[in-house]
């Protein structure tokens, strides 16, 4: 699992809706995975644009998994 700061954010998120706070980079982050709604979904996206300047939801980008989350915030090569 990668050390990005992100992780914490997204587990600190997780533990405080009551949803299980252990992922995989490939955890989708709706359905049967961390089943987030789409209001939960929304949340998330505020959390990390005030926690980081930015998010990938409000990028544009069609975010599926926390591995994408997660890659969004990777620093670049």
């Amino acid at each position: 699992m990668s050390d990005s700061p992100a992780v914490d954010t997204i587990r600190d998120f997780l533990v405080r809706t009551g949803k299980p706070a252990e992922f995989e980079p490939s955890t989708s982050l709706y359905g049967d995975g961390l089943g987030l709604d789409s209001l939960e979904v929304a949340e998330l996206s505020v959390l990390l644009e005030d926690t980081y300047g930015n998010d990938p939801f409000s990028a544009g980008l069609e975010v599926t998994t926390v591995g994408q989350v997660l890659d969004f915030y990777a620093p670049s090569a």
